[in-house]
């Protein structure tokens, strides 16, 4: 722990075994040590708090807050303790409680630095800027460095960036900032790059960016030197920002000279020139043009220019850079956007893209840079510029196969750039079947013969010819999507498969086998998969929906819980880490830092797929532990959930994922209005969820309030409100289900590698939505009847029993459409039918929901009965008739149970057909496929059957438990 090495007390050596226990994970062996300790030392402070953090440690986070506020209210001011409980507030996620007990510090040893600095890292870690400020100039007075006085300045930048009030931001808190640094620069006091880095971040922010050119190019501007060209590039932001265009393409043309390779500073270069165009301006008649050199004004001259540079490498002995070429494409291409006529001045764009291509043709990023670019070229040119390509291809003789192959790994690359450009130019689409299968052939036989360069590579490098693979994949799913024939499917997998098991590291064939295994609704295989890609930090995030998207929703709930845990973990240990990263920005001078990681933790923090997970884990939590209704109420407490509190970010809710993660030649042309249609949908389905756990805590409050039958007494127990919350969700989600009824019926169809397809369509389809809604709203009327009583109410008891035959039907409906072979082989074909599972999952759901509404209504009329049985004995009237109500709900537990017999039979039939499918018999036609190729099929389509049986067993499971609920649905 950290608290050791800054022990300087004689106790050091009886807390040291403590410490050693607690830092080995042994907290038992360390509470017992305490325990001891304190017996003899009882004033030993420390000693109380090390216990109370292995209490923490150990779950009992009760006895270790008591132990620790023992100890805070003594205000201790020893370095032990202090630290001591610092890690333990950081362990209980208390960060405020930090701040008052250095606040208590300080005040009895006012003139300790080390004191004074860790009161103002507490007041970082919770974002109190003020205090911060203030703690800052009160560590500066008492020890005069120059760190102490900037750690204020930049509190100051921060109370500014999180004010409301911009004005207040523009008036007070930046123009006293400036004023402070100011100050420091007139008694020359300016020491460090990062306080000039603080300067010129509050210029920028107060708009005053001749003030900050001023700094950048003066004295201060000299201590600038953690950065390449960090001053060039601040000027030439500020000439952007001041539209000063001659500055700005001198600056640019100046740097080029040195440098033409840097791309940074091409598109300023350009930009700067059509600015000058469009102003007509020319340069002065004497003198510098500004004052950073000579400015080129005309196109033509732009154009010579980078006809220079180009010269330059052509004349050059070593390999030439890209950047001068690449410039003459941007060039031509911001040139024909504008219509201007002197774009023939750089030739044909063919003719330039094939140069491009015999220079760099064997460099990976060949592709990348010419991608971009292919839209100079007119459709009819598309076939003409590849023949150009093949032909500075070196191919060997033709083999046995009838395809001449590259004789070593430069040619390669460039047979592989000119693939994947076509493929970009749309030319493997145009294919018919045939030619896309003839297309496969010989994709494989280049992917095959290519592996031999690879023969001695480490398990954590890529092959060579790893892109022919997934050129092949992406063809493979061309033909399954245009054909629906699913031989194309299994054999892409298999493929996949293969690949992987010659190039381990591969991301993009996980990728694509974790998507094409989760279409085909197998999400067993797609766990280890995930878990191989190795996901760093933000990573969780931004690809973290390909895993939790499809986890419940295929019946894994093991494999669903762990996935949602591991990702709250990290969006939870945000909010801790950002702090701390903050910290060190702080310690370090990194000042520019501090608001990009204020921006990280508020991006995050309002992460769709944060709140998405949020929410699917606790509705998960809720189908798997509650039973009846008292234990909804339980799981509902222990998640401190609130029915009033809707704590999703709605109107601020980031779309952080990526849906450029696949490698992809497709044209891109809807891919905004995609992930546009895709937010929409997956912010309403998560509204719907949202709704219905909310809802669920609402009848779990409702649930939990005594059988009342004066509404008098209702009200002034609070019975009234949670009707009227209930009663306002239900409102909400019905509105909810009509706008997305009419979202559903746009059927928006995606591209296979754009962004996956929401629950939303089959949860509607289905009917689940709307049976869950109509068991909701049944409670609402069997609270009615609990306050009215069964006298007088038969109205309300002949509508609750028409809800429950209604939920009933409902239920069948959406059991009728679970029914059908999940996995079945006709003709020696596989089919699959992954929907099946995901309508058995949303049967499953409703059916929960409806057990608690029932256990809810069997709670109200249970008194109900009694009362009436007492009647009776005093009436002596056996005869009496059951109230309709009693009798409907006898009726739709008697009908629940044979839904869940149904649902059962129907699980264990789909396990013995499935088991008795005999995979081995499957024939994979239209390929002669080597025995290998052939193994890797046969073992992708043997783990989409034991994910199958593995989802069907979860889901059965389920429902069993949920048969042990009916049982004791008795009134």
């Amino acid at each position: 722990m950290a608290a050791r090495g800054h022990v300087q007390d004689p106790n050091d050596r009886r807390l040291r075994p403590i410490y050693d226990y607690l830092d080995n994970g042994n907290n038992k062996m360390a509470i017992q040590q305490a325990d001891k300790l304190l017996k003899k030392h009882k004033d030993l402070h420390c000693a109380k708090v090390l216990k109370a953090i292995g209490l923490q440690r150990t779950g009992k986070q009760d006895e270790a807050f008591t132990l620790a506020q023992e100890v805070a209210t003594l205000e201790p001011t020893d370095d032990n303790s202090l630290q001591a409980l610092t890690i333990l507030y950081r362990e209980m996620h208390r960060p405020e409680l930090v701040t008052k007990l250095y606040e208590a510090a300080v005040k009895k040893v006012p003139l300790s630095e080390e004191y004074h600095s860790h009161l103002f890292m507490a007041y970082a870690r919770v974002g109190e800027y003020k205090k911060m400020q203030q703690a800052g100039m009160a560590l500066y007075k008492i020890v005069p460095k120059n760190p102490y006085y900037f750690w204020s300045v930049m509190s100051l930048v921060m109370q500014a960036i999180s004010a409301q009030d911009e004005k207040l931001a523009q008036t007070m808190f930046l123009p006293l900032a400036e004023r402070m640094v100011e100050k420091m620069v007139k008694e020359e006091k300016i020491e460090a790059e990062a306080e000039v880095q603080l300067y010129f971040m509050i210029l920028e922010r107060l708009g005053k960016c001749v003030e900050a050119l001023e700094v950048i190019r003066g004295p201060l501007g000299e201590k600038l030197t953690s950065e390449l060209q960090s001053r060039e590039n601040k000027c030439m932001m500020l000439y952007k920002r001041l539209q000063r265009w001659p500055e700005c393409n001198a600056l640019a043309h100046k740097l080029l000279l040195k440098n033409p390779d840097d791309w940074q500073f091409y598109p300023a270069y350009f930009d700067s020139l059509f600015h000058l165009v469009d102003q007509s301006w020319s340069p002065p008649e004497e003198g510098e043009h500004c004052s950073e050199g000579s400015v080129h004004h005309t196109v033509v001259e732009v154009v010579r220019f980078v006809e220079e540079r180009i010269k330059g490498e052509d004349s050059k002995e070593s390999r030439s850079l890209r950047g001068p070429y690449l410039a003459r494409l941007e060039l031509m291409h911001r040139l024909r956007e504008r219509g201007c006529p002197e774009e023939s001045l750089l030739g044909e764009p063919l003719e330039l893209m094939v140069q491009f291509f015999n220079k760099f043709g064997d460099k990976p990023c060949c592709i990348t840079d010419l991608k971009i670019y292919l839209h100079l070229l007119s459709p009819e040119q598309h076939v003409q510029f590849i023949n150009h390509l093949s032909e500075a291809v070196p191919l060997g003789n033709q083999e046995e196969e009838g395809f001449a192959f590259p004789e070593d790994t430069k040619a390669l690359q460039r047979h592989l750039c000119v693939c994947q450009l076509s493929r970009a130019l749309g030319l493997h689409h145009s294919l018919d079947v045939d030619g896309k299968l003839h297309l496969i052939t010989e994709l494989k036989a280049h992917y095959h013969h290519g592996l031999k360069f690879g023969k001695n590579t480490l398990k954590t490098e890529l092959q060579f010819s790893d892109m022919y693979c997934l050129m092949v994949a992406h063809v493979y799913i061309d033909l399954w999507t245009e054909t629906g024939d699913e031989d194309m499917m299994w054999q892409c997998l298999g493929l996949l498969q293969e690949g992987l098991s010659h190039s381990p590291s591969n991301a993009q064939f996980k990728l694509l086998l974790l998507l094409l295994y989760c279409r085909l609704g197998a999400f067993e295989p797609v766990v280890d998969l995930y878990s191989s890609l190795d996901a760093k930090h933000v990573q969780h995030d931004t690809i973290g929906f390909l895993l939790t998207r499809y986890a419940e929703s295929l019946g894994q709930f093991a494999a669903a819980s762990q996935s949602c845990n591991f990702s709250l973990r990290f969006f939870h240990s945000n909010q801790k880490d950002t702090s701390e990263y903050i910290i060190q920005a702080y310690k370090y001078g990194a000042f520019e830092k501090i608001p990009e990681f204020i921006a990280l933790r508020n991006r995050l923090n309002q992460s769709l797929h944060f709140a998405q997970v949020r929410t699917e884990r606790m509705l998960l939590d809720l189908f798997l532990e509650a039973d009846i209704v008292l234990s909804l109420e339980e799981s509902v407490k222990a998640m401190s959930l609130s029915a009033e509190e809707d704590d999703i970010p709605w109107d601020s809710m980031r779309d952080n994922r990526d849906l450029t993660v696949f490698t992809c030649w497709d044209p891109k042309d809807r891919y905004n209005e995609h992930r546009r249609q895709s937010l929409e949908e997956e912010s309403m389905w998560l509204r719907i969820r949202s709704l219905t756990l909310r809802l669920l805590a609402s009848l779990a409050a409702l649930a939990h309030m005594p059988s009342q039958q004066n509404s008098e007494i209702s009200n002034e127990n609070g019975v009234g409100d949670k009707t009227s919350i209930l009663s306002s969700l239900l409102s909400q989600l019905n509105q909810t289900l009509q706008t997305a009824a009419q979202m559903a019926e746009k059927h928006i169809q995606y591209p296979f590698l754009g962004p996956p397809s929401t629950r939303l369509v089959l949860a509607l389809s289905s009917g689940s939505c709307q049976c869950q809604a109509a068991a909701l709203q049944l409670s609402v009327h069997l609270h009615e009847l609990e306050t009215a009583g069964l006298d007088g109410s038969s109205e309300l008891q002949t509508q609750i029993c028409n809800g429950f035959k209604s939920i009933v039907v409902q239920l069948q409906e959406i059991l009728n459409k679970c029914k059908g072979d999940l996995l079945e082989m006709k003709e020696g074909k596989l089919k699959t039918q992954p929907s099946l599972l995901e309508n058995l999952v949303f049967f499953v759901e409703t059916v929960c929901i409806v057990l608690w509404m029932a256990s809810y209504c069997a709670k109200i009329l249970r008194p109900l009965k009694t009362s009436l049985q007492k009647k009776k004995k005093k009436k002596k009237d056996a005869n009496t008739a059951l109230p309709v109500v009693m009798c409907g709900f006898q009726e739709l537990t008697g009908n629940l149970q044979d839904l869940l017999t149904q649902a059962m039979e129907h699980i264990k039939g789909q396990e013995t057909a499935m088991t008795s499918l005999k995979l081995s018999t499957l024939t994979l036609e239209g390929y002669t496929q080597v025995s290998e190729e052939v193994s890797f099929t046969k073992a992708a389509t043997d783990k989409v059957q034991c994910s199958y049986l593995r989802s069907l067993q979860e889901v059965g499971d389920l429902l069993k438990k949920r048969t042990e609920t009916i049982k004791n649905l008795k009134i």
